[in-house]
């Protein structure tokens, strides 16, 4: 006959590995979730409570600043193809 105690306990430490690899797997989403609602905030504008709120760097990662520096850049390299001098 098998010992059912082997059995048993393979169960269990199944069990608890799985349980544990979940955990993990929940606080790495949990996090992937929190990062990505960041950038899409300061994407938008939103201010955040802490960091950059004003500012070069909190300007170029809104989405009005990065519109502006891609208008920039198209009006930059109109005037260099067109060897236009502001």
């Amino acid at each position: 006959m098998t010992d059912i105690s082997s059995i048993t306990s393979s169960v269990g430490t199944a069990i608890s590995k799985q349980t544990a690899d979940l955990g993990r797997a929940v606080d790495a989403t949990g996090k992937s979730f929190a990062d990505t609602l960041s950038k899409v905030g300061t994407t938008l504008g939103v201010k955040p409570k802490t960091g950059f709120v004003a500012g070069p760097t909190y300007e170029a990662n809104t989405l009005a600043g990065k519109t502006k520096a891609a208008f920039n850049n198209v009006v930059n390299a109109t005037e260099s193809a067109l060897h236009i001098k502001p």
